[in-house]
């Protein structure tokens, strides 16, 4: 069934509200997944905060001429799906990388990474990033390092005179 031209002016708000609010959009295709395959990649990307969206291509291209973004129709090639990851930016892409080594019908395409437009190539490096939260775990473990090692340094000095007092004490 087509759709009227109403449907795709809600649509393309829509579409400008999720480009506006995202801190990373994600280019998918998806062709020849099953239902249950996309409503599952779908749940996943939900449940890290990521929204989901399949339109046309023209519409995604207008949507992202709308908030700046110059959309090659190059770029949008196959069944398109669109992540606008909200939280983490780097979720989107994560997850659908992470899913298409799983499944090779699974592909990222490009998407929109820090203000610009990305090809396939960046979207693959800003997937194999770390998270977030790995991130912030590294830099606390990095800022916790040199008090570890004086602690270990400070109790080995204390620990060794311990030591000699009760080999003195043992001798008397």
């Amino acid at each position: 069934m087509a759709t009227t031209r109403q449907q795709k002016e809600v649509m393309l708000k829509e579409l400008i509200d999720n480009f506006a609010a995202a801190k990373s959009v994600v280019f998918a295709d998806l062709h020849g997944l099953t239902v249950e395959q996309n409503f599952e990649l779908r749940r996943a990307l939900r449940d890290k905060g990521v929204k989901t969206k399949v339109a046309k291509k023209t519409l995604v291209m207008l949507a992202g001429k709308q908030q700046g973004y110059d959309i090659q129709k190059s770029l949008l090639d196959g069944q398109i799906a669109v992540a606008f990851s909200m939280d983490d930016e780097v979720a989107a892409a994560q997850e659908i990388y992470q899913r298409s080594k799983k499944n090779e019908k699974i592909k990222l395409v490009g998407g929109i990474f820090e203000g610009k437009v990305a090809d396939r190539a960046m979207i693959n490096q800003v997937a194999q990033l770390p998270s977030k939260l790995e991130l912030l775990a590294k830099l606390v473990g990095s800022m916790k390092a040199p008090i570890s090692g004086f602690h270990a340094v400070s109790s080995g000095v204390i620990r060794g005179f311990v030591q000699v007092c009760k080999q003195l004490a043992e001798k008397k």
